[in-house]
């Protein structure tokens, strides 16, 4: 116990080793990594948490590195803090196929804030979560938070239309498009508008940039602006900026629009609602894991690999399968009911 508050302790004084060394146990689902979770967890809660989403090849790693040299370029009134805000990244990256670990492309790419103190950047790999976010990653920024960063920049894995998953864990939802990126209502396609907060049309310096703002210009209207998650925010009216990573262009622009949805969620009292419905996914995610695991540890051996061979054999379908899962009593040990996922507050 006095190792894990002297762990918990070390971070809260800023010992980056001490922080990397949580985020290891807690990324690796570690007991220790938990418990020492638990003690910073009061210190949680004040960090700008900001989700950067959209389909690979549209420069987000690129833009994440210029957003993170921008906030901390100088001092921002909207933060009301007297020196620029510490700004932390958690890059989710592809899995290798190999080790399970995370590719690292996206570190690769942030070279250059390496010499800034002010920074920390974390890959993860995705390990196969849905919605280009890893199992992890919102205990990941909770640690971060009570380290003491004021913003949290989670860029995801880039996996197309599951990227919604975003939308969870963020108090501001930036989607990130680019020319030349194929279809041009992909984006409607993939719903990926109902959670922008903010819009970006990246590589604004090739062809067809302004056709591109035109097309999502015209899908907001015909959605009647509501972006931003839904009717419920009717009052904020996405905005759809330009910008080049590769020279900075527009960056300072989309930091000023940041913070200005900050003070928007502020303002209207969703800075609170958002947070508590980030702590929900959070909580479902975990709750559903735990029964599911609790569940299967309670089945009779096999019970699940012959229901699986009937599924495959096509005997049952996969609803009939889990109807008769769940709602069958084993001959051993206690009922087997799985109860039904907890529903998401919406966003």
């Amino acid at each position: 116990m006095a190792d894990l508050e002297n762990l918990a302790q070390a971070v809260r004084e800023g010992q980056r080793l001490a922080l990397a060394r949580l985020l290891s146990l807690i990324e690796n689902e570690q007991p220790q990594g938990e418990a020492a979770l638990a003690e910073l967890y009061p210190h949680s809660g004040r960090a700008y948490i900001v989700g950067v989403t959209g389909a690979p090849g549209t420069g987000k790693s690129s833009l994440v590195n210029e957003l993170a040299k921008a906030l901390r370029a100088k001092t921002y009134p909207a933060l009301q803090a007297s020196r620029p805000p510490s700004v932390a990244i958690v890059a989710v990256d592809p899995s290798s196929p190999f080790s399970g670990g995370a590719i690292l492309g996206d570190r690769i790419r942030m070279r250059d804030l390496s010499g800034d103190a002010g920074v920390f950047v974390r890959s993860m790999a995705s390990r196969g979560s849905l919605g280009g976010l890893a199992h992890a990653t919102a205990s990941v920024a909770d640690a971060l938070d009570a380290a003491g960063f004021e913003v949290i920049l989670i860029e995801t894995v880039g996996a197309g239309q599951a990227e919604v998953d975003i939308a969870r864990h963020a108090h501001t939802t930036l989607v990130i498009e680019s020319p030349g990126m194929g279809d041009d209502i992909q984006a409607i396609k993939a719903g990926i508008l109902e959670i922008a907060d903010l819009l970006v049309v990246n590589k604004a310096d090739m062809p067809g940039a302004e056709n591109a703002v035109r097309v999502l210009r015209a899908a907001l209207d015909l959605a009647g602006n509501a972006g931003g998650r839904g009717a419920r925010e009717l009052e904020w009216q996405v905005p759809i900026l330009q910008t080049v990573a590769t020279t900075g262009q527009g960056v300072e622009a989309l930091v000023e629009m940041l913070l200005r949805h900050r003070q928007h969620l502020h303002a209207s009292g969703q800075w609170n609602e958002r947070g508590r419905q980030r702590v929900a996914a959070a909580l479902d995610a975990r709750l559903r894991d735990r029964l599911t695991q609790s569940w299967l540890a309670r089945q009779p051996e096999g019970r699940y690999s012959d229901m699986l061979a009937r599924v495959v054999r096509r005997e049952l379908s996969p609803a009939a399968a889990v109807a008769e899962l769940v709602t069958a009593e084993p001959e051993a040990g206690p009922a087997a009911g799985l109860p039904a996922a907890p529903t998401r507050a919406g966003r």
